[in-house]
């Protein structure tokens, strides 16, 4: 195979024949002017021939990566080499084939990234090991795109980067937990851990509006914002049918919209929140320019409800400034409509459907015909396969099975170090 030339042994040939020519014997008088000159059309022929069986390995396989085996990543010291914030590996993430989002999950000894119990922004119900789950494999998994390599993740050069600036996430649940990892992730590298503080002094809760940590010795802050429609919760109008409680105006963006605004970094993501149990069973119906939507369906109502979303980034943000990332459907793992919660030892090994969900395919429509540059994380058929990651019994309230949510350490890393290699790729 082309792919394996081995360019070692090639060398050692090209070496025997050169010894071979230079052998030649020069003789004496009028036949040294010949044999040197046989010598000099022997060496050019060889050198062009190398010259020329290497360019067409290059052109015809530019972008052939080496292939390690999962039992070989650990050891190897091109992976090792790999680091986010290295020029070798940002080119091979940024270029044209590489779809980072299309791979598979490999074996890696070397995660976790960080150790919950010792991070004091994990909440102790994302914390499965500290919560009776006794086999660890799911912290094992590091994801390998197809073709191309994910940078490894520095936290020393994340840091740096991440100096000065403000990182917003807005969103449910997952996008706390995304918050939390990578905060987590980020006090690997700090030694003086007093120095990472909420800063008004408030502890996570499950209902909390708002969470800002400062990183004081590098001057940024990471934030959390709650917003799980994105769009404004409202009240009833009048002569609305008795079922109606409550309603989300489509229109109207979430009204704390303003403290989004002057960010660096801004991440989103809706979604879980958009279904009948939390929506019609709960007697909230949509509006549209005060009047009600009685007949409207949830996925017409998110698509309506992006479309808000969308054109306020279009007009509020500055993308010469701020880098937006919008995070597409996390994958669930339930069976039988919710009513089985089954967390496996092992990773699937096909995705079973789960790699799809109609919230992402409204996600990336929006994202396409938007003016300004947003970038997809589409996490859904990645997270498709991890039917061994989720919280299941293995939380503070276990007698309420959640294969929904992700433990930490776990999937949500994954999401902070593709969203790290693209924040690194700017500039």
């Amino acid at each position: 195979m082309v792919g394996g030339l081995n360019w070692t042994i090639l060398g050692v040939h090209f070496k025997v024949l050169l010894k071979r020519v230079m052998s030649l014997g020069l003789g004496n008088g009028k036949n040294v002017v010949f044999q040197s000159f046989n010598k000099m059309v022997i060496l050019g022929s060889i050198l062009f021939s190398v010259i020329a069986i290497y360019s067409s390995y290059l052109y015809m396989f530019p972008a052939i990566q080496p292939v390690f085996r999962n039992d070989e990543v650990k050891n190897s010291s091109l992976v090792g080499n790999g680091m986010i914030g290295d020029s070798r590996e940002r080119g091979n993430f940024l270029s044209s084939e590489c779809n980072v989002f299309n791979g598979k999950w490999v074996s890696d000894e070397s995660y976790p990234l960080y150790n919950a119990s010792e991070c004091p922004f994990a909440e102790r119900g994302f914390n499965c090991l500290a919560n009776g789950r006794k086999d660890n494999r799911y912290l094992r998994w590091r994801w390998k795109p197809k073709n191309c390599n994910l940078p490894r993740f520095d936290v020393n050069v994340v840091l740096e980067k991440l100096r000065g600036k403000r990182i917003v996430f807005v969103g449910d649940s997952l996008s706390r937990t995304q918050w939390e990892s990578m905060i987590c992730t980020l006090m690997t590298g700090i030694e003086d851990k007093r120095s990472v503080y909420e800063v008004n002094g408030n502890k996570i809760t499950k209902q909390i509006r708002y969470l800002r940590v400062r990183f004081s010795s590098f001057d940024f802050t990471v934030e959390f914002y709650r917003s799980v429609f994105l769009v404004q919760l409202g009240s009833v109008p009048k002569h609305s049918p008795k079922r109606v409680t409550s309603t989300l105006k489509l229109d109207r963006l979430d009204d704390i919209n303003n403290e989004w605004i002057d960010s660096d970094i801004l991440v989103f993501n809706s979604g879980h929140w958009w279904t009948p149990s939390k929506l019609f069973n709960m007697g909230c119906y949509f509006q549209v320019a005060g009047k009600m939507k009685l007949g409207l369906s949830i996925k017409d109502a998110f698509k309506k409800a992006l479309a808000t979303w969308g054109s306020w980034v279009e007009k509020k943000i500055d993308a010469n400034r701020t880098q937006i990332f919008f995070r597409t459907f996390e994958a669930t793992h339930w069976s039988g409509s919710r009513q089985t919660c089954k967390v496996t030892n092992q990773p699937w090994s096909k995705p079973r459907g789960k790699d799809w969900s109609p919230f992402s395919d409204i996600i990336m429509d929006t994202v396409r015909r938007l003016s300004v540059p947003v970038k997809l994380l589409h996490v859904t058929p990645m997270g498709a396969f991890r039917s061994d990651g989720h919280v299941g019994t293995y939380s503070d309230t276990p007698s309420v099975p959640d294969c929904s949510h992700w433990c930490l350490p776990g999937v949500p890393d994954t999401w902070n170090e593709i969203l790290f290699a693209f924040i690194l790729s700017q500039n």
